[in-house]
């Protein structure tokens, strides 16, 4: 905490952090941290959490659901890249499982192989060998799984 932060009563924080959940879904690590940055007690911070949940502010499944939503629609973020974010926000194994059910099987397929395809088409100078390779890479650091992005690179020779 630093010193310029302004000090909130408990009643003033809640209202504040309401204002905060209405504008995006937030997860309650983030509310959490908000809520310690205006300088109030655990207990202060548990009640009001308590309190924001009771009254459907904060909602972790409806958070991991969006989330997924989000990363997966406009970042084009692989499963593993969203369950590492997930993990990071504290999110239970539940609310991660219920939140990757947005993603259906065949949307996936499809956008990894838009970006391989877009990725392949990048590297035409290259090699075959070297253009998978690259390709395959940054489906990896995109979060994809190597197994999945692998067989539609060698699906793509077969045709």
């Amino acid at each position: 905490m630093t010193i310029f932060n302004k000090q909130y009563t408990p009643k003033e924080a809640k209202g504040k952090i309401a204002k905060f959940c209405a504008y995006q879904e937030r997860c309650h690590q983030e509310v959490r941290d908000k809520l310690y940055s205006y300088g109030l007690l655990t207990s202060d911070v548990e009640e009001i959490i308590y309190e924001l949940i009771k009254e459907d502010f904060i909602n972790e499944e409806r958070f991991a659901k969006a989330f997924v939503r989000g990363k997966f629609n406009y970042k084009k973020w692989g499963r593993l890249k969203i369950i590492q974010e997930l993990k990071k926000r504290k999110i239970s194994k539940y609310c991660i499982t219920k939140g990757l059910g947005e993603i259906s099987d065949e949307k996936y397929q499809l956008v990894l192989t838009e970006i391989l395809n877009k990725k392949l088409k990048q590297f035409a100078s290259l090699k075959e060998y070297q253009k998978n390779y690259k390709a395959v890479q940054f489906a990896l650091n995109k979060g994809f799984e190597s197994t999945v992005a692998w067989s539609i690179i060698n699906s793509k020779k077969n045709i």
